[in-house]
């Protein structure tokens, strides 16, 4: 998994700036806890915290690559699911290799194929290549944006980390939030590119970014698009079982221990039987968080109908797991080393309160029998589970969907800022200029009526922004205790598929995510 970060500067040696470039590794320190490795060159440097999954004793990194007319060096966090086959087909064209893992493959990929190396990935990654052939930097995000890469120019080049923490640690980042920072931080839009520090921004889902010395360029490899769909329902079914199926499979491989989170709920449970029956006679680790006296004491909210504890069993009973329940006491969220502790993983004061702090607990619980696990991150957001999606009235809504239906987690009138100061950052405002400008990138079939090009709506925005904000939320609080959570239904052959099959098919039966369900 790990963390990466460095510094191009065109206007300075970077070789006598090892001093600061450790300390913007060291910031990461939790993100790889099994090594640390830097590099330096004139113009560049670049550093890696290491959690070892793959690969165990050859996935040192920085990664070199030493060639004639100049050395290219690899920093990368994720994971490369597709990296056998590509390997083969690598090594058909003539590359030789060291190692066994997927970090040499995206070395190699890039000295074969360039920048287009990106298209040919399947996996969560961020990472960044220093070609000194052309002294130029290149950085890659993955097309969902399961894992997050954070870029500040400089007057002579760029920062970039895996967290704005490693950034911050150079003194070139000023540590300031702007207005449009607090407004992003209040109200809930998440809209991209967006850090809330100023001067640091998201490399986009999707995107490829080179910097050299004329400057900085960026181009986009993938994004959500809209395409025709032209099968029926009963081979739309099949498929979405294919490509599931397919997805459990691979993000299954690991040197390391595996597990899977397991709520009870349908998302949860699918991931878990799919990967029993990929480990055969292998039982599957299952975690599930309870809190003490929850069953007893449960009472519906607009989260959950019911509590978790029997569905999780039917669950264990029937698929044959080696279960764990993580119990959390109350008292445990309150203790002010465990809330620090998740606030340092965020960087800013913005998440759900409690539930931040039971799942860096649960976490932290779950990386001492397991250093890898499967989480059902985008379900809802693909198949239409939320409780949005099936509101008629915030269907009709001209808002985000999360924000209309009361979900997200602030209260307009409980911030604890000065009212000159709300006033000042019109928070409404904001929202309908970011909904504006959001719904104006969701492409329409002529063949769509009214009805389902607003459900087409609703699931972009979900897919573009809502799931992202859950999907760093699930990388900080996991990699702040050395775990790496994978997430099969954000596979882009996935996204790309169910995305565009009619909302007819995902509520076929009248129930949520009945698509699914099938």
């Amino acid at each position: 998994m790990c963390g990466i970060t460095g510094w191009v500067a065109f206007d300075r040696d970077l070789s006598r700036e090892l001093e600061t470039l450790d300390a913007m590794t060291a910031t990461m320190a939790c993100r790889g806890p099994d090594a640390s490795g830097t590099w330096t060159g004139l113009h560049a440097a670049l550093g890696h915290r290491r959690l070892a999954v793959i690969d165990l004793p050859g996935g040192v990194q920085p990664m070199t690559a030493r060639l004639p007319d100049g050395d290219v060096t690899l920093v990368f966090s994720g994971e490369v699911y597709n990296f056998t086959e590509l390997r083969d087909e690598l090594v058909r064209a003539g590359e030789r290799f060291t190692t066994v893992g997927d970090t040499e493959v995206v070395l190699r990929g890039y000295l074969r194929w360039g920048e287009s190396v990106a298209r040919r990935l399947n996996g969560m990654y961020a990472f960044a290549v220093w070609d000194e052939r052309s002294r130029r930097l290149v950085m890659v995000r993955d097309r969902m944006g399961i894992k997050p890469l954070y870029v500040c120019p400089t007057p002579g080049g760029v920062l970039f980390g895996s967290e704005p923490k490693s950034i911050l640690a150079n003194p070139l980042a000023g540590r300031v939030v702007d207005a449009d920072g607090l407004r992003e931080w209040l109200a809930f839009v998440m809209t991209p590119r967006h850090a809330i520090w100023s001067g640091i921004r998201q490399v986009e889902p999707g995107t490829v970014v080179t910097v050299d010395a004329d400057g900085m360029r960026e181009h986009t490899y993938w994004r959500l698009e809209t395409r025709p769909h032209t099968d029926d329902l009963d081979t739309t079914v099949a498929r979405v079982r294919e490509l599931l199926d397919d997805t459990v499979g691979r993000q299954l491989v690991a040197d390391v221990p595996r597990g899977v989170l397991l709520s009870g709920g349908l998302d949860s449970s699918a991931l878990t039987a799919l990967a029993a029956l990929h480990l055969g006679g292998e039982r599957v680790r299952s975690f599930s968080v309870d809190f003490t006296d929850r069953t007893e004491s449960f009472q519906p909210d607009d989260l959950r109908d019911t509590p978790d504890a029997p569905f999780v069993r039917q669950v264990v009973e029937h698929v044959g797991t080696t279960h764990t329940d993580i119990v959390l006491d109350h008292r445990a969220l309150a203790d002010p080393e465990v809330r620090r502790a998740a606030l340092v993983a965020r960087d800013v004061p913005v998440g759900f309160g409690e539930m931040d702090f039971s799942l860096y607990l649960l976490f932290k619980a779950i990386r001492e029998r397991s250093t890898v696990a499967l989480s059902g991150e985008s379900a809802d957001e693909l198949f239409g589970g939320y409780r949005q999606f099936h509101d008629p009235e915030v269907r009709r809504a001209r808002e985000f969907p999360w924000i209309a239906i009361n979900a997200g987690p602030l209260d307009k009138g409980g911030t604890g800022l000065r009212r000159e100061l709300m006033d000042t950052l019109d928070l409404d405002g904001y929202r309908r200029d970011r909904y504006a400008e959001a719904v104006r990138g969701v492409e329409r079939l002529d063949t769509e009526d009214d009805d389902e090009y607003r459900m087409r709506v609703m699931t972009h925005l979900h897919l573009t922004r809502f799931v992202r904000f859950l999907l760093e939320r699930k990388d900080r609080l996991s990699m702040a205790v050395g775990l790496e959570v994978r997430v099969p239904f954000s596979d882009h052959r996935l996204v790309e598929y169910v995305y565009n099959a009619p909302w007819s098919f995902k509520n076929h039966d009248g129930r949520e995510k009945s698509l699914l369900r099938a």
